[in-house]
């Protein structure tokens, strides 16, 4: 009878040194925070879904609508004949000849605009586009045709033309007037204007989509000039042009001097490119802005001839994206799921320990799925609301819904109030973060010391190796 009591009573021992050992709870409470992982990662995955949508909700506007415009030109174009000479070997030299082009530059350049931008909407997402009036003004020195080593007698004054590289052309929304000297001209649609210009890709919505690849843009507006001969020349260009966008509107600096000036009804401008406004004011009923680049701030030159030149590497302008930032601070936010369970199950753990309650895993896998559904009600949420009134809400809700349960089997209510404002606490912090990015190391980690010090705190006094001494 003793030998058949002895293997139960160790059996005994055993379960109850397997429930009341601390290092066997902390080991589970490791492995569940390892499987809780799982779905914390599929929660970034589906963010990155619903960021992808929001994206090609907006591209798909913006292709209907018109695209993100650049402006470039005016261009004065004049074509002249050149001879190249053939050997032939035995049969001796051809001279063969046939039409080159040469671009000329503006001396100045000016542009006034009005940018009024709309808002469209595609179910949930919302997308910006809008209409522009530019007014375009250059001053254009006689061409020298001597620094580019063409002979006076080669130029074809008679086939000369003024072009305007524009990204868009589905954008223009009125038939453009050209005028050199009072005198209107007829501007014709082309895709072949001599030069290029290489779109920039928007760093915002690169973030949201994978755009398509950025092909030079060689399309635009010319107007035949007529010229008979040199004494026909006119310097002075202005063209009024109506144009539609989305997203941005950008300027190439042609001119030795080039001045623009942009104002429009839209409070939260971004000024982009590679210069920034030499002055601006943005006040809650729009902005206005106004730069100055000289032909020293870029890389390309004042006349060509012979070859294309690409003018890139010096655009500007200013960007009218609506900010949809909530996918940005969504990931930023799952990204401490981690974290905020860790921390919910070690105040938890203390609890068990220095109350003496027992908390089952079961319940423990409960709260933590709890506070993973948390980020998908705030991804849902942000995109009806905007983040911040998404955090709070789905934030109270996980908090009341995890503090209803823990009344199930906590021993007091006082103790089930305390781990509400943990709670809290934990959320409110990571708010905090989030929303100071320029402080958010320093106050994560000046936080996470905090917490430490405290959970060193309330540990102080536990007995971590009681049952090994008895």
């Amino acid at each position: 009878m003793e030998a058949i009591t002895q293997p139960t009573n160790l059996l005994d021992r055993f379960n109850k040194w397997i429930q009341e050992s601390i290092m066997i709870k902390l080991f589970s409470i490791g492995i569940l925070i390892l499987i809780l992982l799982i779905p914390s990662g599929s929660i970034q995955d589906l963010i990155e879904e619903r960021q992808s949508r929001a994206g090609e909700v907006i591209q798909e506007v913006a292709e209907k609508w018109s695209g993100s415009q650049s402006i470039s030109g005016p261009v004065l174009v004049v074509p002249y004949r050149k001879h190249e000479i053939i050997d032939r070997g035995k049969d001796g030299k051809e001279i063969r000849e046939h039409i080159e082009k040469a671009f000329f530059l503006p001396e100045d350049l000016t542009i006034n605009g009005n940018v009024n931008p709309e808002i469209l909407h595609r179910g949930i997402f919302d997308a910006v586009v809008y209409e522009s009036s530019l007014s375009i003004a250059a001053n254009f020195n006689k061409p020298d045709f001597k620094k580019l080593s063409i002979p006076e007698d080669m130029v074809l004054w008679n086939g000369a033309y003024i072009t305007y590289g524009i990204t868009d052309l589905r954008g223009i929304s009125d038939n453009p007037i050209l005028t050199l000297a009072d005198k209107p001209f007829t501007l014709e649609p082309s895709n072949n204007i001599g030069f290029t210009v290489r779109g920039r890709q928007d760093e915002n919505l690169a973030a949201l989509y994978k755009p398509k690849e950025n092909l030079p843009s060689s399309s635009g507006i010319v107007a035949k000039l007529n010229w008979d001969n040199a004494d026909a020349f006119v310097g002075q260009v202005s063209m009024k042009l109506k144009l539609k966008g989305s997203n941005r509107l950008d300027f190439v600096p042609l001119g030795k001097t080039t001045s623009v000036k942009l104002q429009g009804p839209w409070p939260d401008p971004s000024f982009d490119g590679q210069f920034l406004p030499a002055s601006r004011e943005i006040t809650n009923e729009g902005f206005t802005a106004a730069w100055k680049i000289l032909h020293f701030n870029r890389a390309f030159s004042q006349q060509w001839a012979d070859s294309n030149q690409e003018l890139s590497g010096a655009d500007f302008g200013v960007k009218l994206l609506i900010p949809v930032d909530q996918y940005q601070k969504s990931m930023r936010t799952s990204k401490y799921g981690v974290l905020v369970i860790l921390l919910t199950f070690i105040a938890l753990f203390l609890v068990e320990i220095i109350q003496k309650v027992r908390i089952h895993p079961f319940q423990y896998i409960l709260i933590g799925v709890a506070l993973i559904i948390y980020y998908t009600l705030l991804l849902s949420f942000s995109e009806h609301v905007g983040y911040n009134i998404a955090y709070i809400i789905s934030s109270i809700a996980t908090v009341i819904l995890v503090s209803l349960y823990s009344t199930t089997f906590l021993p007091s209510k006082k103790l089930s109030l305390v781990f509400s404002l943990l709670l809290i606490t934990f959320y409110s912090f990571i708010f905090i973060i989030i929303l100071q990015q320029d402080f958010s190391l320093l106050l994560g980690s000046l936080g996470l010391f905090l917490i430490v010090s405290l959970l060193m705190y309330f540990s102080r006094k536990i007995k971590w190796y009681r049952e090994a001494v008895a």
